[in-house]
């Protein structure tokens, strides 16, 4: 694997407040980061392997970055979304590669569980393109007050060579929820759904 790290960034979210009413319980949301060479930037590779092995790595390590700054127990983590943002010189499919084939499997272990499919959000552009990594609940997907994004925006990343890896985990949904739908403690938990 050849990984070339420009930059790691990790920042956290915390809300107190929102709606004009205080949260009994602040929600923490941490994206964790990584701007990296692209090394099939400018040429088409029919074999993308490579990539993959680099969703591989950044499944265990940025996950486990993101859950020190939440500052909890892998195992207090709710939701969980990943993104990529591919520089211009590259093509959708890089991002494609890292997010899809191996990452799910480290970035569930690095949060103790999570049977619900990662939602994943990919998109090429200029440094300074934002990207919306959308989340919800790890468990199963289908539970509404989880349904949620984390804005990750780097003002010199992408280069038209890189592609910024953003992974992002939640201690909760969207503040003051109550629009219905299927609550966190009605789950089964069976197929990652309900």
């Amino acid at each position: 694997m050849n990984l070339q790290i420009r930059k790691l960034v990790t920042v956290v979210d915390e809300i107190h407040t929102d709606g004009a009413k205080a949260l009994e319980k602040p929600i923490k949301k941490c994206a964790s980061i990584a701007v990296i060479k692209n090394p099939f930037a400018g040429k088409y590779v029919e074999d993308l392997s490579e990539l993959t092995e680099i969703g591989e790595y950044f499944g265990k390590f940025l996950t486990e970055r993101a859950v020190e700054a939440l500052g909890v127990a892998k195992e207090e983590v709710e939701s969980y979304g990943k993104g990529t943002i591919i520089g211009l010189d590259g093509e959708l499919e890089h991002g494609a590669a890292i997010l899809h084939p191996k990452l799910g499997k480290p970035m569930r272990a690095a949060i103790g569980g999570g049977k619900a499919i990662i939602p994943s959000a990919k998109k090429m552009g200029p440094a300074g393109t934002p990207l919306d990594v959308p989340l919800h609940f790890k468990d199963a997907a289908f539970v509404r007050t989880h349904y949620d994004a984390m804005e990750v925006r780097l003002h010199d990343a992408p280069k038209a060579d890189e592609i910024v890896v953003a992974l992002v985990v939640t201690t909760g949904g969207r503040p003051h929820p109550r629009i219905g739908g299927l609550q966190k403690e009605e789950i089964k938990g069976e197929d990652g759904l309900r």
